[in-house]
């Protein structure tokens, strides 16, 4: 394999370094090419930032004998030392804000669902806390990262609550009272000054790392390698830091791109120009080196799971070729906020069926509208978009959703289109790829120039935002169709980048006439089969869990038997065997 002069530079270079990569740069060959020219003796670690990227990378250096090198994550590192040593127990998610309310015994004073607003605001400022690189609770100041007005006007008037609430929840889970969350250990392992016995450290995707990973590298004897690029930097929303601007060593570069053609890279290029708005530098070019001409693998990507649930629908109304799709991660996750708030418990609450809602958080609001404060006390945006679905589209959701279900195969190979947010699609690259319209445009930019200069707008998250179309962009490998209004001014499409017409939306990820009018003609399609799809199919505990819960709010039978694409009468039998016929009596 012939390498660029960047990477020759890279592999040549001694002591320690920081690149800067650009999308499809290869950057892990060129770390393996660092290892392998590396003295054989040498200890070296690679740090991967999740399980995914860690089995490849560990395939990779193992396949060509560098048994030297050891493959790990920060939370794997953490683990072994860290919850072994004190026989923690460990949860997959993080407490909801009900749960952290009960196990604090929270109660409201005045004020309606104040023990839940506080509470949500106490596992905000856990998670800012442990994923950041300070000693204590009182060396963060927890209002640095709260943007809402009325968010903030409540933090401060009860911030001593809030943060004496934090210090004492996490002392509960040291103290093994209750299960830790996997940013607790990590915490805990940063906050132990942890030596890790390595020559050299390979920090990869260090643009998402947190204070307390990039505090933990820095912090050791080895030759460190620290790489990433500072335009893909999208998790600021998880306390991310850009290590590339934290380390202080020398700067190496990566700026040719051998996933895409130049077009694509001067879109890209573009894209992050658009960072002048906000009186950010981007400072760099993209060089596109590729020249892929095949068209197997095809994706939609979309800024959030509202704006590709609406895009999905719209594919499937209207190209019925599209036999099979994948979403990625698990199809039901795309329904659901980040606290367990279903839509379907949402929709009872909208339609004044409090009875059937199985959720704790909104079972214990009493009206739709106190379920919009309480998203603007906490900035909630998960939540917040199931709300604006909800009073959108109301009871046509169920049926609609089966309308991609039926469809959805959990092979991805095997699917002629795949749907992802831009989260869940870092670091993969597909041949053909459709945006979503709910993407910052640089229309938007100009006019936040003055709020900017007053410091009324977050130029991070604005930042972010920018990132996450430049990301989104730079999946493909050979054709991209994007809406028009997220072209730069005066950019002209190409064969690879194909311009689609769209319409303005009133707020991002929302839809427009055409797509809602896709959504009802797609409904009709469900209920009008003469003999539904599903119905030799058998069932599932998956199935029967999601029929349960769906009949348990209060969802009707025609609804359920569109829904599972099987008769009303079979619906019905189904239920009396799950023991739930005293409903028919």
């Amino acid at each position: 394999m012939k390498l660029t002069s960047e990477q020759q530079t890279i592999i040549r270079s001694k002591g320690n370094i920081k690149i800067n990569a650009v999308a499809g740069s290869g950057k892990t060959t060129t770390m393996i090419e660092y290892a392998r020219t590396r003295p054989h003796d040498s200890r070296i670690l690679y740090l991967a930032f999740n399980r995914a990227v860690r089995t490849e990378a560990s395939k990779r250096f193992s396949k060509l004998g560098l048994n030297n090198v050891r493959v790990e994550t920060a939370h794997s590192l953490a683990y072994k030392s860290i919850v072994f040593h004190h026989r923690y127990r460990v949860r997959n998610q993080g407490y909801s804000t009900f749960e952290t309310a009960e196990i604090l015994g929270l109660q409201a004073k005045g004020e309606k669902h104040i023990e839940f607003i506080v509470a949500n605001h106490i596992n905000k400022f856990i998670s800012y806390f442990c994923n950041s690189d300070q000693q204590k609770i009182k060396d963060l100041n927890y209002l640095d990262i709260v943007s809402d007005p009325q968010a903030k006007t409540f933090v401060k008037r009860f911030y001593k609550i809030i943060e004496k609430q934090t210090r004492y929840f996490l002392a509960k889970m040291d103290r093994n009272e209750i299960e830790i969350t996997h940013d607790f250990y990590l915490k805990k392992f940063q906050l132990s000054s942890p030596v890790l016995p390595y020559d050299y450290i390979l920090f990869d995707e260090a643009q998402d790392a947190s204070g307390a990973m990039l505090d933990i590298v820095l912090r050791q004897k080895a030759v460190k390698v620290i790489v990433g690029d500072s335009h893909q930097q999208i998790y600021g929303w998880r306390f991310a830091v850009n290590s590339l601007e934290k380390a202080n060593f020398k700067t190496l570069h990566l700026t040719n791109s051998f996933r895409f053609a130049p077009d694509i890279a001067r879109l890209a290029t573009e894209i992050l120009e658009w960072k002048n708005h906000l009186y950010i530098e981007s400072g760099i070019k993209i060089k596109g080196k590729g020249n892929s001409k095949k068209k197997t693998t095809k994706a939609v990507i979309g800024r959030t799971n509202l704006g590709l649930l609406m895009k999905a629908i719209e594919f499937l109304s209207e190209d019925q070729k599209i036999r099979k799709i994948h979403f990625e991660g698990n199809i039901n996750s795309y329904t659901y906020a980040s606290d367990g708030a279903s839509l379907y418990d949402v929709l009872n609450l909208y339609n004044d069926q409090n009875k059937y809602i199985r959720n704790d958080l909104i079972k214990a609001m009493t009206s739709f509208s106190e379920l919009e404060e309480y998203v603007e006390k906490t900035e909630d945006i998960e939540l917040g978009l199931v709300v604006k679905i909800i009073k959108e589209y109301g009871t046509k959701i169920p049926g609609l959703i089966q309308a991609l279900k039926e469809k959805h195969t959990e092979e991805k190979e095997k699917a002629d289109l795949v749907f992802s947010t831009v989260h869940r699609c870092k670091g993969m690259e597909y041949d053909i790829v459709h945006l979503v319209d709910d993407f910052i445009n640089e229309k938007k930019l100009p006019n936040l120039k003055e709020e900017i200069r007053k410091d009324e707008v977050n130029t991070a998250t604005l930042n972010e935002e920018i990132n996450l179309l430049y990301v989104a962009v730079t999946r493909t490998r050979n054709i991209l169709y994007i809406p028009q209004n997220l072209l730069p001014a005066g950019f002209s499409a190409t064969r690879k980048i194909i311009s689609v017409k769209t319409e303005e939306k009133n707020a991002p990820g929302y839809p427009n006439h055409e797509s809602e009018k896709s959504f009802s003609n797609s409904r009709r399609k469900i209920q009008s089969r003469e003999k539904p799809a599903s119905a030799n199919q058998p069932w599932t505990p998956e199935l029967d869990g999601e029929l349960r819960h769906m009949f348990d709010s209060g969802t009707e039978i025609e609804v359920l038997a569109a829904y599972f694409g099987r008769s009303p009468s079979a619906i019905r039998f189904r239920l009396k065997k799950l023991g739930l016929f005293e409903y028919f009596t």
